[in-house]
């Protein structure tokens, strides 16, 4: 593999990643040839507890000027890629995320509700983590500087516009190409924060999202409303109108949300094809100290921030979605009655670990 005793000042490494283990592999060795860098297969890394630290354990005994091409096993989340690689003290820098996927498979893949594992051996045991294929899919899409699209020549020319354009969506500061045989070498110049914008969600909800290709069919739009969530209302949305396809494809969704149950805590909505989850993600404290004392005004508070959410899909009805998504939202007469009217609202979604107490 070229690796030598000396090591270099700095080495400008390349990580690959993608659902598609052969492709993802054969795309990281010619990425690996064509640019003259040392190549770490998944197979490699994968062996190790965790990939990301074998690979930054590796990189810096390279020999190559160039620098290094890490093809990363499935379930690495490239998030944690980039953080890792922020994080590391020696001059190992993070130039570029390739992403491989497979143009043929891509919409079915953003759709599956499978999971898959990740086992890591800490000092008081063995922690296993699930991760859903379809958020991983879609998060590697949304953090990669270049998109590879293999297997796209089966795809007729309205099919791969489409998906060309739901990538672009997805990910709109990425270079999207499509897999001749060949590689193009990414552009290296800019080294990776640790602090990201690149989604598409995100631009959305930062009224900055322009993505490179457009296709009729592909749309992305935000939704804003002040009122809580009515949690079981929620639900039965989620479940038995969206999901069946009634607005149209969302395939992905994301932002902030307050559910009327659990006042005083932000979630994190994280959507994608079947896969949902609704995280806290930030609690208003002195709120929360209002609620333990009694507070019958503390309502007021809990308004200053909604539902921000950006969706983004395949022939999707804008108008009909925010319009069902304005009825699950509490009343007029449902927020005048404050928060402890809403704490009986019945709650189908799982608690929040530390603030149950909260939201009960």
């Amino acid at each position: 593999m070229g690796l030598t005793r000396g090591i270099v000042d700095e080495i400008n490494v390349l990580a690959v990643v993608g659902s598609c283990a052969p492709e993802r592999f054969r795309h990281a060795a010619r990425l690996a040839s064509a640019a003259g860098r040392v190549f770490f297969p998944a197979q490699r890394l994968g062996l190790a507890a965790d990939p990301i630290q074998e690979a930054l354990a590796l990189i810096p005994w390279t020999d190559r000027p160039a620098g290094a091409v890490c093809e990363f096993p499935t379930a690495t989340h490239p998030t944690e890629i980039i953080g890792a690689f922020a994080d590391e003290p020696t001059r190992v820098s993070l130039r570029g995320i390739v992403c491989v996927a497979d143009a043929m498979h891509l919409l079915s893949d953003l759709q599956r509700d499978q999971y898959l594992t990740r086992t890591e051996v800490l000092p008081d045991g063995v922690v296993t983590e699930y991760r859903a294929q379809a958020m991983l899919t879609v998060t590697q899409l949304e953090f990669a500087s270049m998109v590879v699209l293999v297997n796209w020549e089966g795809l007729s020319t309205p099919d791969l516009s489409t998906v060309m354009a739901l990538v672009s969506h997805l990910s709109p500061q990425a270079r999207l190409r499509l897999d001749h045989g060949g590689v193009e070498l990414p552009d290296t110049r800019q080294q990776y924060e640790a602090s990201q914008d690149r989604p598409g969600w995100v631009s959305i909800l930062n009224g900055e999202h322009d993505p490179h290709m457009t296709d009729l069919r592909v749309t992305g739009f935000r939704y804003e409303q002040l009122k809580p969530l009515h949690p079981e209302r929620l639900q039965v949305l989620l479940n038995e109108r969206i999901a069946p396809g009634e607005f149209g494809t969302v395939v992905r969704s994301a932002g902030m949300c307050r559910l009327a149950t659990r006042p005083g805590v932000v979630g994190e909505w994280e959507h994608v094809g079947q896969v949902f989850s609704l995280e806290p993600l930030e609690a208003d404290v002195a709120m929360l100290a209002d609620l333990d004392e009694g507070s019958q005004d503390s309502g007021r508070d809990i308004l200053a921030l909604g539902q921000d959410l950006a969706f983004i899909g395949l022939d999707l009805d804008a108008t009909a979605l925010s319009e069902a998504l304005d009825d699950a939202a509490l009343s007029d007469d449902e927020v005048a009655a404050g928060p402890a009217a809403w704490a009986q609202y019945h709650d189908p979604f799982p608690a929040w670990q530390g603030i149950a107490e909260h939201s009960e």
